[in-house]
């Protein structure tokens, strides 16, 4: 049976690396994909437009407003005079937020009353907005801090662990390494079965002195391999051009990704057992994969989704990967913190390769 499912793993390597097309795909996208999302996909806000509408004549509002002018994270400042151009700029997304200082600022922080500085954003870009709020709101109170007089001066010291600069490449990279080895292997499973049968030669391999049982681990342990070679060249992109190294082990990372592969392979091969044609598979694909990075984490955290949801990503291979490759990459995960997470990972294996099995000889008989 071993030299069987051996000969078929060759086969299948041999056909995907002697296309042409599949070559590409399997070495030109992931890479282009890996460098263009590192900087595109991020949850950092730069090149703030911000208006800035002082009724203020006194010093201190002028002293607010310098702060903004001369923050790193502030690209472009616009100057407003009326209450009309705050709802024109809004609602033309000319600036995503404005900082309005009333008339009697200066006045009340020299007689000590509270004075009230009014943030107005566009929520439209929710999480942008939040993140505007939290910068303003920094600014605003560094500046009160200072210019409050206080018997005993309280300092903060921020150290930032793991990601010292808080670099977003740094953990947006491995989170990508693992969407990019999802889509890679729920394709070119999800694509194998359903080419045969286009091609013509799905009756052929099903006359050879193989079972099913065998047929569907030949396809997997190639496509687990190929998807694994891509994932490597990712893997070695982010380490040692783009200077994101692995703090952990490289031989459990790559332990790991197999286990994960063979979970979201399984997807790919029940799929493909399910579709008569490649633009089927395909279809199918397109309504899996985009679900399974959604419920991941990668985007939005779990903890933040609705408590029925996040019972609902416990059956999400993506979602435990992400917790592995991210600790690899960042913190140096340990070995029984990695097996903690691979469990349910070899437990997803084992019921989406079955389910693949299982639909895969019902199509055949």
């Amino acid at each position: 049976m071993l030299i069987r499912i051996y000969h078929l793993v060759i086969k299948e390597l041999l056909t995907s690396l002697r296309d042409p097309k599949a070559r590409l795909v399997l070495i030109v996208p992931p890479l282009i994909q890996l460098f263009v999302l590192s900087f595109t996909v991020t949850q950092e806000v730069k090149n703030i437009s911000l208006g800035i509408y002082n009724k203020d004549i006194g010093k201190e509002g002028y002293s607010l407003i310098q702060r903004f002018e001369h923050s790193s994270l502030v690209s472009n400042i616009v100057a407003i005079f009326s209450q009309e151009e705050i709802d024109l700029l809004i609602n033309r997304e000319v600036v995503m937020g404005v900082i309005v200082v009333p008339e009697d600022f200066s006045q009340r922080i020299y007689s000590g009353q509270t004075a009230e500085v009014q943030i107005l954003l566009d929520g439209r870009r929710t999480n942008a907005s939040q993140i505007v709020a939290g910068y303003a709101t920094n600014i605003i109170n560094t500046f009160f801090n200072k210019s409050t007089k206080r018997q005993t001066e309280i300092r903060m010291i921020t150290r930032n662990w793991f990601n010292v600069n808080l670099d977003p490449r740094k953990t947006t990279v491995p989170s990508l390494i693992c969407v990019l080895a999802t889509v890679l292997g729920v394709l070119i499973a999800g694509l194998s079965i359903a080419r045969e049968r286009e091609m013509g030669t799905f009756e052929q391999l099903l006359v050879l002195p193989l079972t099913p049982f065998e047929i569907l681990a030949g396809k997997t342990i190639a496509v687990v391999f190929l998807a694994t070679c891509s994932a490597v060249m990712m893997i070695g992109a982010a380490n040692f051009v783009m200077d994101i190294p692995v703090r952990g082990s490289f031989l459990l990372l790559i332990f790991s990704i197999d286990l994960f592969l063979c979970s979201v392979v399984g997807v790919g091969l029940f799929i493909s057992s399910l579709s008569m044609t490649q633009q089927q598979a395909i279809l199918g694909v397109i309504l899996v994969l985009p679900t399974s990075v959604m419920l991941s984490g990668f985007t939005t955290p779990v903890e933040n989704m609705p408590v029925w949801m996040q019972y609902i990503t416990v059956i999400n291979p993506v979602r435990w990967y992400l917790v592995i490759v991210k600790g690899v990459f960042m913190r140096g995960m340990g070995i029984s913190e990695v097996a903690l997470n691979c469990i349910p990972l070899a437990l997803l294996s084992i019921v989406t390769l079955s389910a693949a099995a299982i639909m895969f000889k019902r199509r055949i008989e």
